[in-house]
């Protein structure tokens, strides 16, 4: 821990300088890269597994059931419809049994042979429908909160830094964020829910803080750049990362750990799925966004700024 600290007290001091800057064309590659198999891969393996919530079709939940397999649900369904696949998860004490849209008639018989299964009371297990036009009208007022989260963060960096510039930059790097996190879904299989979405724009907003942070020391430091006659803008920018680049990551640190704690043991000793859902999206998310910051925002803002005329001539003199 001394020597970590040490190495934190150097890079803010100058002593010690890692150069982001001057290769953010490796990052860029490394970006591209990863945006590219965050599209590829949910392709090649057939598309993002929507949640029920967005598909639509039948669902069946079995209370008190801890402990109990999950086979006996499957049996259960199966010994209806044999053409079934069903998705059953754990949450808490209880069995979630989705599947495809069911007529009424064979949706009674698979919740009455579930209650048969587990040697309970009818009542003990409940069934519903979900239509698909409600799952797409929760896909469009998702994709509507995103777009008017993005346009008023963009608007309120701009007020705040003064220069377009660095919203931009920021913008970008979220979009980055919310590609590669939900590429990381579709590559996975892993189920795409409505907690899932919550995620996607709760991490939205961890990202951003990480940014605001990097960039006001930027701001700091570039203040009276263009009168400076030993630095220049990147070397600026530079510094600035590298001075805020311990609190990074402690920060992310410090996040990360309880959502992982939450997404590896909650979600598998408790069964806790909806928590599952939210803690995959906050920890990739959360990695992802400090990943960001450090190498694509704060880079990309010092390539904009850096062919402006009044750095050009500083760096030319």
């Amino acid at each position: 821990m001394s020597k970590f600290s040490d190495f934190g007290n150097d890079l803010y001091t100058g002593k010690r300088s890692i150069n982001f800057v001057g290769r953010r064309k490796y990052w860029y590659a490394i970006a591209a890269v990863m945006i590219a198999l965050s599209a590829i891969l949910p392709i090649a393996r057939g598309g993002f597994n929507f949640g029920i919530e967005f598909r639509g079709g039948s669902e069946f939940r079995i209370t008190d059931v801890a402990g109990s397999s999950s086979d006996l649900a499957r049996d259960a369904v199966l010994k209806i419809d044999a053409e079934l696949d069903p998705v059953i998860t754990t949450v808490g004490n209880d069995l979630r049994i989705q599947t495809e849209k069911l007529e009424d008639l064979e949706a009674e018989e698979i919740r009455v042979a579930l209650a048969d299964a587990y040697q309970l009371e009818s009542e003990a297990v409940s069934s519903s429908f979900i239509g698909a036009n409600w799952g797409a009208d929760v896909t469009s007022k998702a994709i509507n909160g995103l777009v008017v989260f993005v346009a008023l963060a963009a608007i309120l960096m701009a007020l705040y830094f003064r220069t377009l510039k660095m919203s931009i930059a920021a913008v970008i790097a979220l979009l980055h964020d919310l590609i590669i996190t939900a590429g990381v879904y579709g590559a996975t299989g892993f189920e795409v829910t409505p907690a899932a979405v919550i995620g996607f724009l709760t991490i939205l907003g961890y990202s951003l803080y990480d940014t605001v942070v990097v960039f006001d020391k930027i701001r700091e430091n570039t203040l009276e750049v263009e009168h400076s006659e030993t630095t220049t803008f990147a070397e600026q920018v530079n510094y600035a990362i590298n001075q805020t680049l311990v609190r990074s990551i402690n920060t992310s640190v410090v996040a990360v750990l309880p959502v992982a704690s939450i997404l590896f043991i909650g979600s598998t000793l408790l069964g806790a799925g909806t928590l599952k859902d939210i803690a995959l999206a906050l920890f990739i998310g959360i990695i992802v966004g400090t990943y960001s910051t450090i190498f694509i925002a704060a880079p990309l803002y010092s390539h904009l700024r850096e062919s402006e005329t009044k750095f050009q001539k500083k760096v030319t003199a």
